[in-house]
């Protein structure tokens, strides 16, 4: 078999050999497509590719054995090398099985997986296809709990003897399937983080139609500021001529003392001061007899009984025990009990 494979090497042109695709797709197809990175690629595809550019040796991969060594050296015309150890060794084709009473369902051997061979679920059991399984020893080192074992399958048969060119056709195509479901994942998982990322930065919001609400609101705004502005400039034209408030200045004595007083009435009521600007302003507008000079006092006349009247007549209709006493002056009265009825 060696002596017609390298028969055959010897008959490809040297166009064949130096075409660096090409190349790479025949010595793909030669080899035999387990997928298990032992020849230090992440696939026959890159491990092909490697060999076709003169990057990496055609003695590295163990599953094809001795035979798949032949093979390449047929197709690169050179001679047939031994397997590399620090890549391995040539033996009998294993299959994965799974310890379905241990198996915790991580799903990290499903990811390993290079042909989707194992199948199951988060939390649940898994199981492995073997008409799928390659062999390749990848789900074995990813399990937490030590449940996968590989067992030999194909007794004392090793390399191509072990595996079959129909198989390997059937390992490439699950490979394939498996790197389109992973980019298309990855496609869909980026995606979602655009969205993410879109929904959490803050798009301009185009203007919306203003409503009558919104006129009417700002046409009072408007109102509003432009007496303010009045007000504003008015106050600094006085301030400008030297126009000062009225009724603060020059107040008279009695004027003052009506002040004071009605102030202290409003402190002994407990009254707020909210509005002592205003009863000042009210209480300082002159009469006729505060501009005689008068003093600001109750005269013992008919028309000063006036206020003692309007106090009794409060009294009474609170309800206080009010009387008139001599000479008009009001009397408190204390509540007595009612004399006793005569019954002679």
């Amino acid at each position: 078999m060696i002596a017609v494979a390298r028969a055959a090497g010897c008959a490809l042109t040297s166009s064949n050999v130096t075409d660096g695709k090409t190349l790479a797709d025949r010595i793909e197809d030669l080899l035999p497509q387990t997928q298990c990175t032992k020849c230090g690629y992440a696939g026959c595809r890159p491990y092909a590719e490697a060999v076709a550019s003169g990057a990496a040796g055609y003695n590295q991969c163990p599953p094809g054995g001795t035979e798949g060594i032949a093979r390449l050296a047929a197709l690169l015309g050179k001679p047939v090398i031994p397997l590399n150890p620090d890549n391995g060794v040539e033996r009998p084709r294993p299959l994965a099985v799974i310890d379905e009473s241990l198996c915790i369902g991580c799903t990290l051997c499903m990811q390993a997986c290079p042909v989707d061979a194992i199948v199951g679920a988060p939390k649940l059991m898994h199981t492995v296809l073997a008409e799928r399984c390659t062999g390749c020893d990848l789900c074995v080192a990813p399990c937490p709990v030590d449940c996968i074992a590989m067992v030999p399958v194909t007794g004392d048969a090793t390399g191509w003897q072990a595996w079959s060119d129909v198989q390997a056709a059937a390992a490439r195509a699950h490979h394939d399937r498996h790197n389109v479901r992973l980019s298309r994942e990855r496609e869909a998982a980026q995606a979602r983080a655009a969205a993410r990322r879109a929904a959490a930065t803050p798009v301009d919001q185009p203007a919306s139609q203003p409503t009558a609400e919104d006129d009417a609101a700002a046409k009072k705004r408007a109102i509003i500021e432009a007496a303010l502005e009045r007000a504003r400039q008015k106050k600094a034209a006085l301030a400008a001529q030297g126009v000062t408030p009225k009724n603060v200045t020059d107040v008279s004595p009695a004027v003052q003392a009506q002040i004071d007083a009605a102030l202290a009435r409003r402190r002994q009521l407990g009254l707020e001061a909210q509005d002592e600007g205003a009863e000042a302003e009210r209480l300082s507008q002159p009469t006729a007899s505060f501009e005689t000079g008068h003093q600001a006092q109750l005269p013992q006349t008919t028309q000063g009984e006036q206020p003692q009247q309007s106090e009794r007549a409060e009294a009474e209709g609170a309800g206080s025990p009010v009387r008139s006493g001599r000479n008009g002056q009001s009397e408190m009265r204390t509540p007595e009990a009612a004399p006793p009825i005569d019954e002679r």
